[in-house]
């Protein structure tokens, strides 16, 4: 029991946030591609396997962050206690678990059309050197964005077997929401990362967030009108998309204040809750005419 215990602290499954984070863009970019006029069943079972995916490659991504972020990690206050940071798992434990949890993902992984496949797989050197860009760059989080929203892209694939400039404007914006929502959780532990030489554009902004954070949110919100505008969709998208607004500059960063920890993390996890508006309002776009 204490080892299932310390892998479910290891992978953060007790933590859903991470994996929805992972699994939304993956949704919007099936919602987009999906015909919805033939059967759902196929929508439904794509949309299961995205969510085991999503589950699977966030766990792994974990264990990976946390071994190459083994000494940072036991000098932060929020991190100190984590398995590996305080030797209650070893590395070598660590990495036997990664290569079980991507050889699922794998299985997975060739349920899917051959394009999506190989694209899938073109994103791993992403997914495991995004922790290491704490150390070169206050941009990580933009790291962390182009990363997490990959599977946008990966959505639309599974269905159209190409690429066309509709998800890639949408993955763009998505990376922006990355970007501001990432450096709102950063702010928990800027203090701890300033001592240690850790870098973020949490550290980067920190004496103007709200500003940065805005700009990073307009650029979503414009993304997503313009996809509305290329989709052709109805004005009830339009008008949901008010409610997307108000949610990220009103709850989010007008709400935001730094120095608060707990706040900081209710306004991170808040982001679980957009993600599902946004697919609810892309759900109507496709579906209503």
């Amino acid at each position: 029991m204490k080892q299932l215990n310390l892998f479910l602290e290891l992978t953060r499954l007790k933590r859903p946030i991470g994996y929805m984070l992972l699994f939304w863009p993956c949704l919007w970019g099936l919602t987009i591609a999906y015909n919805f006029s033939i059967n759902i069943q196929f929508f439904m079972k794509y949309a299961l396997l995205f969510f085991l995916g999503a589950i699977l490659m966030r766990s792994a991504g974990c264990i990976i962050n946390d071994i190459v972020d083994k000494n940072f990690d036991s000098k932060v206050e929020r991190t100190k206690n984590r398995p590996i940071a305080s030797g209650d798992i070893s590395i070598k434990l660590g990495l036997f678990y990664v290569l079980i949890l991507c050889a699922i993902a794998f299985i997975v992984l060739i349920q899917f059309n051959f394009f999506t496949i190989i694209l899938a797989l073109c994103s791993m050197p992403l997914a495991f050197t995004y922790p290491l860009m704490k150390r070169f760059t206050y941009w990580p989080q933009l790291f962390l964005g182009i990363t997490f929203n990959y599977g946008l892209i990966l959505g639309w694939t599974s269905i159209n077997s190409e690429i066309s400039i509709v998800p890639m404007i949408f993955y763009l914006g998505a990376i922006f929401w990355t970007l501001g929502y990432d450096t709102i959780y950063g702010f928990q532990d800027i203090k701890d990362d300033e001592i240690i030489g850790v870098k973020s554009t949490s550290l980067k902004f920190k004496n103007n967030p709200k500003f940065f954070i805005f700009l990073c949110y307009l650029i979503f919100i414009v993304v997503l009108t313009y996809l509305g505008i290329l989709m052709n969709f109805n004005k009830i998208y339009f008008g949901g998309l008010i409610l997307i607004t108000m949610h990220l500059f009103i709850f989010q960063i007008k709400n935001l204040d730094i120095n608060l920890k707990s706040k900081c993390l209710k306004i991170f996890k808040s982001n679980n809750f957009l993600g599902l508006l946004i697919f609810l309002n892309l759900l109507i776009g496709k579906i209503i005419t």
